[in-house]
């Protein structure tokens, strides 16, 4: 029916004045809408973008039956073409109100810029802004929306600035638009003197403003300072809760998290959705796998479990937490209908080290023309690295250029990673190199490259140009430029890095994985006196890493009084593991002791210690070539 009356209107032999002709069919085609107010949003949108937009059609016909005086109306029309995003539309309703003498009305005008903002054309909104005959606080907030929206910034702060100055309070709604400009732009005082106005005007009592505030005092102060605005709030809802657990999540609090979570149940807030998804993403360990099982049964009690968005937090979860057979269970259960379902399983195998399973997935994905973004990429580029399949990997990279992501800085970090882990050190260098303004992952990669591939004198010097071009170095960062110090004998250098660290870049508690490289270091350079007083002082409890630092040292350099010293402390915490058996026996062995060593290995035997051999697969001359080795020490 309507596609017959809009070819009536097309009609070239029709000599009837254009606007009856129109008139009379768009009154026809109105009425062919179930909905007989007519401009709904489904309604506005399959009839406007139905027409011609060639024809040269007065807009006011599309008002054909309503009262062209009712700028109520009009402004719903103005409204409409906001949230649908069709400038064409907006441009032509813009075009008759001019006609219909409503451009000078505050509320109209305040919607158009709205829509020119919501469009993306933000010029023409601030033109029309300047314009106004007259501004009221909605005026003055649609265009600051706008800026925000659009990341202009600078634009924002300085808008607000002027409405303050010409009179206007804020309203929660601007309060939160430029709190969370703060948050997002590190603002920190600007978002202060915000909060402070927004208790004088009344607007922080508003559960949205606060909810914004929390945010901002956490990516601003630190979540101290965003805990006590919480505990300050008059009124909190299951959004203001939600976002206090997301604040912790993102802290990497989880115990925090759950206190939240536990608290709200106290007090009879019902947790949703968004609750049990910021909580299940502040579990990242395997400490936290009992817990995140705890949450996943009561996600499924509340009747959640269909929610496909938990369903990829709850696998993201199960992955990082190291649980595999929980990982597989719960595949399964996700509807795999989008890109974001397809790169939570991807994430997942990539990040249990199940390259294979990666590659499968992402075949199914490209046949099922699923979009893939930068983060699909970057999660298949780490599978092809831990298969160290180079052939797959540049495959994946041609596919890049093709898909257009070649220059996204996370992209090409993966990419660096991806060479490093293949051996390709130069093609590493050459994606480096490309990047327009490498970020600290950036040189992380590259320097962890040279120091994986025994770059180590490359690695030191390429670190040296990193502090040089102003960038602060991280933990990661130095855990890299240690290991290569250690690999190249670089003692001096990786005591100065060390202490480095701490001194000038602020990392005050280095990792556990620090301690071991400096272990390793003083080990690998035959300071094993040394390298045990180093354990010994650690302010924190050494871990399996720190002794197989030391353990596997004492093998080259023969030291066996510390190697048994170390095999024991390394026994405690890890007495099922057998490459401490077999290299304290090998040890033993090796300096002529022969009854300890075969003690050694009584004792595994009585404890059922088993040595399984290993396996690994690499890529020669294109075909998978595959090496067994036996246990630490080979057979």
């Amino acid at each position: 029916m309507a596609g017959k009356l809009l070819l009536q209107i097309k009609s070239p032999t029709n000599k009837i004045s254009h606007n009856t002709v129109y008139s009379h069919a768009l009154v026809k085609f109105q009425s062919s809408f179930s909905v007989p107010e007519a401009y709904s949003l489904i309604s506005c949108n399959s009839k406007t973008t139905s027409y011609p937009k060639n024809e040269g059609l007065d807009f006011q016909l599309l008002f054909n039956g309503y009262e062209l005086g009712n700028p109520y109306f009009v402004n719903r029309v103005v409204s409409t073409c906001a949230k649908l995003g069709d400038l064409y539309l907006g441009k032509q309703v813009h075009s008759t109100i001019i006609k219909l003498g409503f451009s000078c009305n505050v509320f109209i005008g305040s919607a158009l810029v709205d829509m020119y903002c919501k469009c993306g054309k933000i010029i023409d909104a601030r033109q029309l802004f300047h314009e106004m005959p007259e501004k009221n606080v909605v005026t003055w907030n649609s265009l600051f929306s706008g800026y925000c929206h659009l990341r202009f910034y600078d634009s924002a702060v300085e808008l607000f600035t002027k409405m303050r100055k010409a009179g206007f309070y804020p309203t929660p709604s601007t309060i939160s638009t430029i709190l969370g400009l703060c948050s997002q732009s590190d603002l920190g005082e600007l978002g202060v003197q915000v909060h402070g106005l927004g208790i004088k005007t009344g607007n922080c009592s508003n559960v949205v403003a606060g909810t914004t505030l929390i945010d901002m005092y956490a990516k601003c102060f630190g979540v101290e300072e965003s805990r006590k605005v919480f505990d300050q709030m008059p009124e909190k809802n299951v959004i203001t809760w939600s976002s206090m657990v997301s604040v912790y999540a993102q802290s990497h609090q989880p115990d925090e998290a759950i206190f939240i979570a536990k608290k709200m149940r106290s007090l009879g807030v019902k947790l949703n959705d968004v609750t049990y998804n910021s909580l299940l993403s502040s579990f990242s360990s395997l400490k936290y796998l009992y817990s995140g099982k705890q949450v996943h049964g009561q996600v499924v009690r509340e009747g959640l479990e269909s929610n496909k968005y938990l369903v990829a937090t709850l696998l993201t979860m199960y992955s990082e937490c190291e649980s595999s057979e929980d990982f597989y269970k719960t595949c399964p259960t996700i509807s795999i209908d989008d890109h974001i379902s397809w790169n939570s399983v991807i994430a997942g195998f990539s990040r249990l080290g199940s390259g294979n399973e990666v590659l499968d997935w992402f075949i199914r994905m490209r046949q099922a023309c699923i979009r893939i973004d930068f983060f699909t990429l970057a999660n298949v580029l780490r599978a092809t690295g831990i298969l160290s399949a180079l052939s797959e990997g540049k495959q994946i990279h041609a596919l890049i250029y093709k898909t257009g992501y070649e220059f996204d800085v996370y992209v090409q970090n993966a990419l660096i990673s991806m060479y490093s882990r293949c051996g390709a050190i130069i093609d590493s260098k050459q994606v480096f190199s490309s990047i327009k303004e490498p970020d600290v992952v950036s040189w992380n990669s590259l320097i962890s490259g040279y120091s994986q591939n025994g770059y180590g004198e490359e690695a030191v010097e390429l670190f040296e140009k990193m502090r040089g071009t102003g960038i602060k170095p991280n933990h990661t960062t130095f855990l890299s430029v240690l290991s290569a110090c250690s690999h190249v004998g670089f003692l001096e250098k990786g005591v100065q890095y060390f202490d480095l660290m701490r001194r000038e870049y602020s990392i005050d508690h280095p990792s556990l994985e620090h301690y071991a490289c400096m272990v390793d270091l003083f080990s690998r350079a035959g300071h094993l006196e040394e390298a045990e007083s180093f354990i010994n002082s650690m302010p924190i409890m050494p871990g399996p890493s720190v002794y197989k630092a030391l353990l596997s040292a004492c093998r080259f350099h023969g030291n066996v009084d510390i190697a048994i010293r170390s095999a024991k402390s390394l026994l405690e915490l890890c007495p099922n593991d057998p490459a401490t058996y077999v290299l304290l026996s090998s040890i033993l062995a090796q300096g002529g002791h022969w009854v300890d060593a075969a003690d050694v290995r009584s004792l595994m035997r009585e404890r059922a210690v088993e040595n399984n051999p290993g396996c690994s697969w690499i890529e020669v001359s294109k075909r998978d070539s595959v090496s067994n080795f036996g246990g630490v020490v080979g057979s």
